[in-house]
């Protein structure tokens, strides 16, 4: 039986990506936009405390499980900037092209050596909205900041990303090979492992 979940996120990337994934399960995931939910505020200080925070408000609003995702950007010469921030890095969320260019502006200069970043994705998967045991599962992804944008592949930051032990960007690699090797990738496998385990007697 296909169980109905609400994915508490706008990102029409990350819809695309989370569907592809989980394209071989009994999942239906709708986009919290098409159930009239709106995005909840971020508030929290962590990629764990906003997944919650976004789970959270699509379940109470739906009355649906719900998935939601925290990912970010985080580049090892900016102090782990944009971190948090990677949606709205210039300033208007969403705008990628606007943060792909301040990226590139605030490490001109910067040698290649010292680009290391890496991209980081929470899940965090509740039941309902009271869920006391939510089910939270993260992916890292390493690699380094390219010098200007590559492939026209992928969302956000992909453009300017080259994944550690590739020779493609991110923006450049086929969906199959991004999808297994991604920071979404890498939480949604663990996410899935943590759903087939069985429950404890109690």
């Amino acid at each position: 039986m296909t169980q109905r979940m609400v994915l508490a996120s706008g990102n029409a990337g990350k819809l695309r990506e989370l569907r592809q994934l989980l394209a071989d399960a009994d999942i239906e995931l709708v986009a919290q936009g098409e159930l009239g939910v709106s995005d909840a505020e971020e508030t929290a200080t962590t990629f764990v405390e906003n997944a919650l925070l976004k789970a959270r408000h699509a379940a109470r609003i739906t009355g649906l499980p719900a998935l939601a995702d925290d990912s970010g950007l985080c580049v090892d010469a900016l102090g782990g900037a944009p971190g948090l921030y990677s949606a709205r890095f210039a300033g208007t969320h969403g705008d990628h092209a606007a943060n792909n260019a301040k990226l590139l502006r605030e490490l001109d200069g910067t040698p290649e050596r010292a680009r290391g970043a890496f991209f980081i994705c929470v899940l965090a998967l509740l039941r309902h909205a009271d869920d006391p045991a939510p089910l939270i599962a993260e992916g890292r992804w390493r690699g380094r900041i390219l010098d200007a944008p590559r492939g026209a592949h992928g969302f956000g930051y992909d453009p300017l990303f080259l994944p550690d032990g590739q020779t493609l960007g991110a923006a450049e690699l086929d969906d199959a090979l991004k999808n297994r090797l991604s920071h979404r990738g890498q939480a949604l496998a663990r996410l899935r492992d943590a759903l087939a385990m069985p429950q404890a007697a109690t």
